[in-house]
């Protein structure tokens, strides 16, 4: 068996409010080798970048707690001190955002910018810190990278931006990539660009990547393993092509069902009822929308494997075998 690049086991995040604590995190477990590619997927607010944000320890330390363990390379992350953390963020694992006109710096020029994140683990003479810049615009697929450098990132298109961010983000060849739904505002031809580009770069550097979105299509195009988040538990998880196939959980099934793709011409989707949960609750936390659900859902569902897929329901679908 492959050793783990990356052990998540039983990560919370919990955060302070008026009403409560909010756990935005509850227990979440997995594993990543390298070369490996997982795509997390949910609706908002599922917990999706908080467990992303909390494996590179990016959660506001104000309040919020992070418990559990994160083990990079058989070293642990929880609780390492953030100068510690700074060793490791951007060289060993690097962050894709969501929005790169909220990642990029709009008084700084892209070459200024690729230079610092350069420099910050790598001190290179200035034509080499150059060429540096230069190749990593063009790894990513970026025409005329040389221009690129003296430009401000209102200069260039949504999908150029995401280029330099995803440029950025692998510049020192990390060994994981957290991409947080990095293409959902970009149009179709530009969004399997970057599909296809990213696929390339994980195969030529060997490098793990987590891919979080909430869109099903991406994920199956992309990864070959999948887990489905719901008000910040795992409830389902194992290969893509059977979990999207044949759902054991009801809440991966109504995600599926919404899809335009999924539907017959003339047909009307069908909705998930109600509104999501942001946290789980004492037992199943999708029981409310559910229409499978009965008293025995008033329990947290255990953790059931079947095969390579695992998931938490008292009421599973039918099997993939059925």
């Amino acid at each position: 068996m492959t050793a783990s690049l990356l052990s998540v086991r039983d990560l919370t995040v919990h955060f302070p409010t008026d009403t409560g604590v909010l756990r935005a995190v509850d227990g979440v477990s997995f594993d990543l080798a390298s070369g490996e590619i997982l795509g997390i997927v949910g609706e908002s607010g599922s917990g999706k970048s908080a467990t992303g944000s909390a494996i590179l320890g990016l959660i506001d330390a104000t309040g919020s707690r992070v418990g559990g363990s994160v083990r990079f390379e058989g070293r642990e992350l929880v609780g390492l001190p953030n100068a510690r953390m700074r060793e490791i963020r951007g060289q060993s694992i690097s962050m894709i955002f969501q929005d790169p006109g909220m990642a990029l710096n709009p008084v700084l020029t892209i070459g200024r910018q690729l230079d610092l994140v350069l420099r910050a683990h790598k001190q290179l003479p200035r034509s080499a810190a150059r060429s540096a810049c230069i190749d990593a615009l063009r790894r990513v697929g970026l025409s005329r990278p040389e221009e690129r450098l003296v430009a401000y990132p209102h200069q260039l298109s949504g999908g150029q931006r995401q280029r330099v961010a995803i440029a950025a983000a692998l510049m020192h060849r990390p060994k994981l990539i957290i991409a947080d739904e990095p293409t959902t505002a970009l149009d179709v031809s530009t969004q399997a660009q970057i599909l296809a580009e990213m696929r390339a770069r994980i195969a030529q550097d060997g490098s793990a990547l987590i891919w979080i979105s909430h869109d099903l299509a991406v994920v199956s195009s992309l990864s070959p393993r999948i887990a489905v988040m719901y008000a910040g538990r795992l409830v389902e998880e194992g290969p893509t092509a059977i979990v999207l196939r044949k759902p054991r959980h009801p809440y991966t099934r109504g995600l599926l069902d919404s899809l335009l793709g999924e539907a017959k011409p003339g047909t009307e989707l069908t909705p998930i009822p109600g509104t999501p949960a942001t946290a789980a609750d004492a037992g199943c936390s999708f029981a409310p929308r559910c229409r499978r659900a009965d008293d025995a859902c008033r329990i947290a569902p255990p953790l059931t494997r079947e095969g390579a897929v695992s998931y938490r329901c008292h009421h599973p679908l039918a099997s993939a075998a059925a």
